[in-house]
Formats: structure tokens, sequence, C-alpha cells
């Protein structure tokens, strides 16, 4: 347990704040270039394109790019570290599995940072768009919201979070993995954490794309 919290605590809590700046930049774009392209009168279609670009896509996919590049190099070195150092083995000759003590807890803490992570995100990119719009172009909170919740779904909602649950569980699983498949050289150590970005981004792509297209069916 204490693993799992200290991860979640790493993973989750220690990148809020960029997680924060990430969600209002991206709020404040999609909302400027959405009323430049639109123009005046568009007012509740604000609401409803930043529901369609943040929370279905943007939202999971830039908190889960963030994680990778922050905590999943992290995973992947310190396990490399404790392999080549020994202590994976002084573990097992003790009976302390490897899978119950070192991977599931980051498995899953690191899960539940991409999913709460993801729904910070989702709040801060729509509420700081919609600072961005009254201040700016005096949008009214009564038609961007009705813009926003016209499309905000229980089906837009799974979705981001189907994709968020799904993005921490592969980060952390791939991270692992690479971490723990060095040998013997501390050379390999940075080699291993490259894998483990390059991999994992990979693998968000493809698991952004089938979730998507699961959902439109």
């Amino acid at each position: 347990m204490s693993v799992y919290l200290r991860q979640v605590y790493f993973t989750g809590l220690e990148a809020l704040k960029i997680i924060m700046v990430t969600a209002l930049l991206i709020g404040t774009v999609v909302i400027t270039q959405i009323i430049s392209i639109a123009g005046g009168g568009s007012e509740s279609l604000t609401g409803k394109v930043i529901v369609w670009i943040v929370v279905r896509e943007l939202a999971p996919l830039l908190t889960s790019m963030i994680v990778v590049a922050r905590s999943g190099t992290a995973i992947a070195a310190e396990l490399a570290q404790m392999k080549i150092a020994g202590e994976i083995d002084y573990l097992e000759s003790l009976g302390i599995p490897c899978a119950t003590y070192l991977i599931m807890p980051r498995i899953l803490g690191v899960a539940t940072a991409v999913l709460l992570l993801t729904v910070y995100f989702e709040v801060a990119a729509v509420l700081g768009g919609f600072l961005v719009a009254t201040l700016g172009w005096h949008v009214p909170w009564e038609q961007y919201s009705q813009g926003v919740f016209s499309v905000l779904t229980m089906s837009e909602l799974a979705a981001s979070l189907a994709k968020s649950a799904l993005f921490g569980l592969f980060i952390a699983a791939i991270c692992c993995r690479q971490g723990l498949s060095v040998g013997r050289s501390v050379t390999q150590i940075p080699q291993a954490a490259t894998r483990a970005v390059m991999q994992s981004l990979f693998l968000l792509f493809l698991i952004d794309g089938v979730v998507s297209l699961f959902f439109l069916l």
C-alpha cells in the first residue's frame, strides 16, 4: 500500500501544477481559435467544441504524455537501477514477489493518478476557456454552459475516463517491463527509459484510436 500511495503522490500530486497550467493554456487556445473562426454569436458553439476537443481527446492524451515524460522515465530508470544493483534478486530471496511488491502498486498508482489528473485537466480547461471567453469577448456563462452540457453526455465522459484509465495501466506496465529488462550494465538504464517512453507514446495513440472508434460505433 505504501508503494501505491507514493506512486500516486509522485505521479499525481506532484504533477498537478503542470497539468493545471497546461489545461488553462489549452482551454485559452481552443476558445480563442473558435471565436476567431466562428466570430460573434458563437457562444454556444464554443462550449460544444471545447468538449469535443478537450474532454474527448486532448485531456486524456496530453495528461498521459506528461505522465510518460515525467513519471514513466523515472519508473523505468528506478527499476533498472534496482535490478542492476541486485535489489530485485535480494527481495525475491526474502520471499517477496517482485510483481506484488514493485510492479502492481506502480501500475495501479499510475492508473489512479492519470485518471484523477485527466479530470482536473478537463475542469481546468473548460473553466479556463470560459474565463478567457468572458474577459475577452464577454461570453455569458448561460450560453457557454448550455453548449457544454448539451454535448457532455455520459458517453463522452465514459470515453474520456476509459482512455485515461487504459493509458495509465499501459504506461506503467510498459515502463516496468522495460525497467526490468536490463542486464547488468548501467549504460542500459537510459536505454530502457528511452524505450519505455517511445513504446508508451506509440501505445497511447493506438489506444486512443481504438477507444474513440469503439465509442463511435
